[in-house]
């Protein structure tokens, strides 16, 4: 088997594993970059079951990047106080 045929079935397997066992999280419900963007940034911080919450809770506050761009820097922070301390 060539290398590249060896790399397909690994990755075709990856796949399958991964259809088959994913976590339903919100984050994966939508194809919304800026609604990813968000839930990877906040996962560089801390735990799966910890964002959770603040994902909510962030985008509920600010659904859209215009809303992002156009929120008081007071209020940004104080949606993302303590997400790194979960």
């Amino acid at each position: 088997m060539e290398k590249e045929e060896r790399l397909n079935e690994v990755a075709k397997r990856v796949v399958k594993w991964y259809q088959e066992n994913k976590r339903m999280l919100p984050w994966r419900v939508g194809k919304d970059p800026y609604a990813i963007w968000v839930s990877e940034i906040m996962l560089q911080q801390t735990r799966i079951e910890a964002v959770k919450e603040y994902y909510a809770r962030f985008m509920k506050e600010l659904p859209t990047i215009q809303d992002l761009a156009n929120v008081s820097e007071e209020r940004l922070l104080k949606l993302w106080e303590g997400l790194r301390l979960l």
